[in-house]
């Protein structure tokens, strides 16, 4: 297993969660990561993406301004700060990892979110 999710459940809307994925060394040390949600019914999207070396990082729109994507080198883990959160951000988490030019090579099996009002 390349890819471990965790710090997902429920929370009522306004409150916050920090999703963590920790990940191989060699996958770690080498790679862009990235965070991605599916809603039931609607398709994967991109929720954020990290850079290895500039560590430039970008954000869907819906979600500027009340997430933060980072990374711990020492801890070989991506995470995902979720702040103010909705009841639209309900969906499955999962960190992607090696960019490739249409998606990434490497998944995470999700960590569930459920923000209710």
């Amino acid at each position: 297993v390349q890819l471990v999710e965790s710090g997902g459940g429920p929370v009522q809307a306004g409150g916050f969660l920090q999703l963590s994925c920790v990940a191989s060394t060699f996958i770690f040390s080498s790679c862009a990561m990235a965070w991605y949600r599916q809603a039931p019914g609607k398709e994967r999207e991109l929720v954020s993406d990290i850079r290895l070396r500039t560590r430039t990082t970008t954000y869907a729109d819906s979600v500027k301004g009340r997430f933060t994507i980072s990374r711990d080198d020492a801890k070989n883990t991506l995470y995902l700060q979720m702040n103010s959160l909705k009841t639209d951000d309900t969906a499955l988490y999962s960190c992607a990892a090696c960019r490739t030019p249409t998606s990434y090579n490497y998944w995470g099996q999700g960590t569930q979110v459920t923000v209710s009002s």
